[in-house]
């Protein structure tokens, strides 16, 4: 059995505390909805590598270079990583490389609407410039979701232990 990072926290806790959030139960959802994302998510973007290309050209953080590499690189990582959660294999390192993932979609989707660029995401296909119409209800959705897949893999990344998994 896998002890969480901070023994001292959560020895400090409750024990109906201690029960809940070291339930294997809730790691095994939140790795099967991660898995499920990042297996869509790369799978779209891998069908069609030039959206992704033209998505990530789109944030312009990265020099238009970058961006073919990346546009193979990003889902070929996304759906390694919704591999490995799937099958619950490296699930602590999984979690933690996925929250840390959904953490750069964040600061890259606050940064285009800090600067005023209307974008689409990219997340599951398409990418691009779009219509300045709904930005800001439109980003703060996508921040909002990618900061709760943040939240999952960082509970991955903590208690790594769950149900159906490969690694026990």
């Amino acid at each position: 059995m896998t002890e969480p990072v901070s023994s001292e926290v959560f020895d400090q806790m409750s024990e109906p505390a201690r029960k809940f959030f070291g339930h294997p139960a809730i790691g095994t959802v939140f790795r099967l909805v991660l898995a499920g994302v990042l297996l869509y998510a790369g799978g779209v973007k891998m069908t069609e590598p030039h959206g992704a290309r033209d998505a990530i050209n789109a944030y312009r953080l990265f020099p238009p270079s970058w961006a073919p590499l990346m546009g193979y690189a990003l889902p070929a990582l996304e759906i390694g990583l919704g591999l490995l959660l799937l099958v619950g294999l490296f699930v602590r390192i999984s979690g933690l490389v996925t929250a840390v993932l959904m953490t750069f979609f964040v600061f890259g989707i606050a940064s285009v609407w800090a600067r005023g660029y209307s974008i689409d995401c990219g997340c599951f296909g398409g990418g691009g410039d779009i219509s300045p119409h709904g930005r800001a209800v439109r980003y703060s959705q996508e921040i909002a979701r990618d900061l709760m897949f943040t939240g999952m893999g960082v509970w991955l990344a903590i208690w790594p232990r769950t149900l159906l998994a490969l690694e026990k």
